[in-house]
């Protein structure tokens, strides 16, 4: 027998038990389904035995890395299942998983005689039902990476062994679910009968595998089609497609060949056509207040001076306003349920002064601008005066950019509200995705320590807070957006690699911040690293890792 502590209870059990039969016994499931385990410390798949006397902490399905597990899982199961539906057709196809959209992934089917309908994936949900009810084991094997190679090239998936041709490690994990066998980047559930919860929603030529979020991991939230994300995301989708890079695989085969240079130009020169187009419906639509908004990292500011560049080059005179300038002095901030000032919120913003100095301005008045003294938490005016003249515009950025609160007092005619977003269009291979929070999270990690001194661990641990505020002052506004633009850049996860490793290892093995370091450091890893030398001087990623021509 074996000690093992779950939630400072003490249990006497049979050594070799799993950390699977361990959350049965003793789990608390209220909250989330468990999926995962730490043992000693160490994040575990429920699989595992416990051997000696340990502390076991169960992760659940409302917790970040426990609903990342289950998606996954989800991936393989929706994959199986529309093998056997396809084959039962006596068709052959595969599936593409692209991005998010609506709180699940979209996803498409490349197959020459079927296409995406909803009674087909009526059939394939059917399909999946039944697997999770049979309660299917998921298993892990362990394979040489050569041998992989050798495995997937005779399966004809090219995604995967463009990947393995990089991979340093010696052997890599696939999971094989009955005779369907993939590589999958994260841990998986132990089996199909933890999979209950998703569904299938027929949607542009493709469809979406929606599932739970963490707010409540029990329930499929009703569909909600986001059509200029779609839009937007689809466009950087056949960008990568076009340049032959939509996954990590054909972006290290470019750096291998010696083609970086050439596809940092193109990449830099469609974000460009996109900037001059957003300038030009600007100007045709004889917009004069310009509210830009976009979560933490999104290159809001270098955007910003991008824009105003085109907009200058269109006739127009732009004017640039922080809507931090209108912080409500710091006494008056709101705060949080943990007693702490909520910055992020729009009450923290004098709204109603915000209209009323704008409204002037498109009145004709003259205006005195204030500064926010960050340090004092007090609003100054310093003698900055402004007076629109007749092709003046006003090119306003902020979290709260698309609030209509934000803006209420002005005439719609006057606004264009524009949303950015550093929206990930490059896929580990074509079912392992690359979630954009943490292509942003990697920027916002390399940014803070050059800027701000930051620990890499210090920028994690608030990390889940800026969330919170994005899903609630932005998320809920991008589809009010007239145009949205996408910062991502495919090319920049390995020019901001060497910049971020070293700061993610500086996190020590007792922290709670390590495992998401160690998730990143493996994630990197797929990557090969290039310098930033030849990367534009007033190129988004600038603003990042540093030798911006713009104030950033």
């Amino acid at each position: 027998m074996i000690t093992v502590y779950i939630e400072n209870k003490e249990y006497e059990v049979a050594e070799d038990i799993s950390l699977e039969e361990l959350a049965k016994r003793y789990g608390n499931s209220e909250k989330g389904d468990i999926v995962l385990a730490y043992r000693n410390g160490h994040l575990c798949e429920l699989y595992k035995k416990v051997k000696e006397n340990a502390k076991i902490e169960f992760v659940t399905t409302a917790e970040k890395i426990g609903l990342s597990t289950y998606k996954r899982s989800m991936i393989i199961m929706m994959m199986k299942a529309f093998r056997e539906v396809l084959k039962e057709r006596g068709t052959t196809g595969r599936i593409r998983v692209l991005f998010s959209l609506s709180k699940g992934f979209y996803c498409e089917l490349d197959s020459k005689k079927e296409k995406v309908s909803q009674e087909l994936l009526d059939r394939v949900a059917e399909k999946m039902e039944s697997m999770v009810k049979a309660d299917i084991p998921i298993e892990k094997y362990t394979y040489s990476s050569h041998d992989l190679i050798k495995r997937f090239k005779k399966q004809g998936r090219n995604d995967k062994v463009q990947l393995f041709r990089y991979r340093r490690a010696s052997n890599a994990n696939v999971y094989r679910l009955d005779d369907f066998e993939d590589y999958y980047y994260g841990f998986m559930v132990p089996s199909t009968g933890y999979l209950g919860y998703f569904a299938l929603h027929k949607y542009e030529e493709g469809f979406v595998l929606q599932m739970p979020d963490r707010k409540n991991p029990f329930v499929v939230p009703e569909f909600h089609p986001q059509n200029k994300l779609f839009q937007v995301m689809k466009q950087s989708d056949d960008w990568g497609v076009m340049l032959n890079v939509d996954t990590v695989g054909g972006l290290n085969d470019v750096i291998a060949d010696g083609g970086m240079n050439d596809l940092m130009l193109v990449q830099e020169a469609l974000q460009e056509k996109n900037i001059a187009e957003i300038a030009g419906r600007i100007k045709r639509e004889d917009k004069k207040v310009i509210l830009i908004a976009g979560p933490s990292s999104s290159g809001k500011t270098s955007f910003s001076h991008r824009l105003s560049i085109q907009l200058r080059a269109l006739g127009l005179m732009p004017h640039p306003i922080a809507l931090d300038n209108y912080f409500v002095d710091r006494e008056l901030t709101p705060k949080d349920e943990y007693g702490n000032y909520d910055f992020e919120c729009v009450e923290a913003v004098d709204t109603a002064k915000f209209n009323e100095d704008i409204v002037k301005l498109l009145n004709g008045e003259t205006v005195r601008m204030p500064t926010f003294n960050f340090l004092l938490g007090r609003r100054e005016y310093k003698g900055n005066v402004m007076e629109l003249q007749k092709n003046d515009v006003l090119v306003i950025e902020g979290i709260h950019g698309l609030n209509p609160i934000m803006s209420e007092k002005l005439p719609e005619e006057s606004k264009f509200k524009i949303y950015i977003s550093a929206l990930t269009q490059l896929n580990v291979d074509e079912h392992n995705r690359i979630a954009t929070t943490d292509g942003r999270l990697i920027r916002r990690i390399v940014r803070d320590a050059r800027t701000r001194g930051n620990s890499a661990q210090k920028t994690i641990a608030m990390w889940e807070s800026v969330r919170r505020g994005e899903e609630r002052n932005i998320f809920p506004y991008q589809e009010e957006a007239d145009a949205m633009f996408n910062s991502a850049l495919i090319y920049e996860l390995s020019v901001i690699k060497p910049y971020v490793e070293p700061l993610l290892f500086a996190i020590p093995a007792s922290a709670k911040e390590y495992q998401e370091a160690k998730r990143l450091l493996k994630f990197l890893d797929y990557f090969l690293g290039v310098s930033s030398e030849n990367i534009p001087n007033n190129s988004i990623l600038r603003e990042f890792v540093g030798g911006s021509c713009f104030p950033v």
